[in-house]
């Protein structure tokens, strides 16, 4: 688990290349404004999933079997429309929590009727579990502000460009290595990665 955490949540502040194979995620799609209380709301519910899962795992699990694991970070991916100027509250996202590859689709399932009893909550029902491949991708940590994003994705397209790479997908993914409303802006960490080929 440690070892996959450094090779895919370790990226550096200058751009590289990385080959990201199959993961489980828990995940729910959105649209509008990342400021707004709704992508807030959505947060919220993929979290209480993600430790619902992770506590009836430990309950289940035989102690010499049972492979403790952090919750991994929150991910989004963002997608504007098409050839549109970049408006918030017109961005398409989902948002999505990695699972360890010993978490199956069953165990997700029964975690998520458990917390329905728990916390209702109408949110739980858009919640899905799903497999994604990135393949090759380049990336790199972005620290700093949110809005100060595109400084990084320049870096990123020069570092393309000079190794011949194409991107391949309109949409890329942001990976939130801490919390925004703890951290200040000039501190946030944030992975950005986008496939290539």
């Amino acid at each position: 688990m440690e070892k996959a955490r450094k090779k895919f949540y370790g990226a550096k502040t200058s751009p590289a290349l990385v080959t990201v194979p199959a993961q489980n995620y828990i995940m729910i799609r959105g649209k509008g404004n990342p400021n707004d209380i709704d992508f807030s709301n959505r947060v919220s519910a993929l979290y209480s999933l993600a430790y619902a899962v992770k506590m009836a795992y430990k309950a289940a699990a035989i102690q010499n079997e049972f492979h403790d694991f952090t919750v991994f970070p929150l991910e989004g991916i963002w997608q504007k429309p098409e050839g549109a100027e970049l408006v918030k509250e017109n961005l398409e996202y989902t948002i999505m929590i990695r699972q360890p590859d010993f978490i199956c689709k069953d165990m997700v399932k029964a975690a998520l009727e458990q917390v329905k009893m728990k916390k209702p909550n109408p949110l739980f029902d858009e919640i899905s579990f799903d497999t994604m491949q990135d393949g090759t991708c380049v990336e790199l940590l972005h620290i700093g502000a949110y809005d100060d994003e595109p400084v990084s994705f320049e870096k990123m397209e020069q570092f393309a460009l000079s190794n011949h790479l194409e991107r391949t997908k309109r949409y890329h993914r942001e990976i939130y290595l801490n919390n925004a409303n703890r951290v200040e802006k000039s501190k946030l960490k944030t992975i950005l990665r986008y496939t290539v080929r």
